[in-house]
């Protein structure tokens, strides 16, 4: 069995998405962010880096507990216990492998940055705003590129697309659109269609937020909380 412990994010939906695809059953332990969940000390002994999603395999390898922070090491792990959604050839392999690394590198820190300057910064910071809805632009424009010459990020469904769709589901609280991204546009609600990954984004719909942030979350979200030594 699997306890994955996350919150309502596109770094846990990436993890809910891949365990409904492979038909495997899980626990899922609320990770409330707002709340400060994440920096208790049973999950650090989890995830030390205090960031969810994280996940424990009470049968790993040798049919020891296992536990994994960092979602792309989840995934990776997942596809290769299962054998599904990563190629085992070393050309297929290190394909999807490199744009499950974009995703990490590239899409999720820029686009949550993006994000957090367009929805969560105190007053309008322009230089911010310009920087990273530039490079959102431009990473959607990398995405589009190869998603014009393939159906998927690498050939076949995998891991990769998994990772990376959840960070596109709303373009415009990036300052983006799917406008000028026709083919990125016609993969997203390809991936979307999927009975998998609609149960996946189910993942604790009953705990999400409605509205902003209020203060006390703000504090422990950007705030100091994030930075006391622990």
């Amino acid at each position: 069995m699997y306890d994955l412990y996350a919150w309502p994010t596109p770094n846990g939906y990436k993890i809910s998405i891949l365990l409904e695809e492979l038909g495997q059953p899980y626990n899922v332990v609320a990770v409330d962010i707002g709340a400060g969940d994440q920096f208790k000390p049973e999950f650090l002994a989890i995830s030390p880096n205090n960031k969810m999603p994280a996940l424990v395999d009470s049968e790993g390898p040798g049919g020891k507990p296992l536990a994994i922070f960092e979602s792309g090491a989840i995934m990776m792990y997942l596809a290769e216990k299962h054998g599904r959604f990563w190629p085992q050839d070393v050309r297929g392999k290190y394909d999807v492998a490199q744009w499950l690394m974009f995703q990490m590198a590239s899409v999720g820190p820029m686009l949550g940055q993006a994000g957090h300057f367009h929805n969560y910064a105190p007053e309008p910071i322009p230089y911010a705003l310009d920087r990273y809805t530039n490079e959102g632009k431009r990473i959607y424009g990398v995405l589009d590129r190869k998603l014009a010459t393939s159906s998927c990020l690498a050939g076949a469904y995998s891991i990769a697309d998994m990772a990376v769709f959840p960070w596109l589901r709303f373009p415009e609280r990036q300052g983006l659109s799917m406008d000028d991204f026709p083919h990125l546009h016609r993969w997203r609600e390809e991936i979307a269609a999927r009975p998998a990954v609609k149960k996946g984004l189910e993942l604790l719909a009953e705990r999400r937020r409605v509205g902003p942030p209020d203060a006390k979350q703000k504090e422990v979200l950007f705030g100091a909380t994030q930075y006391q030594r622990r």
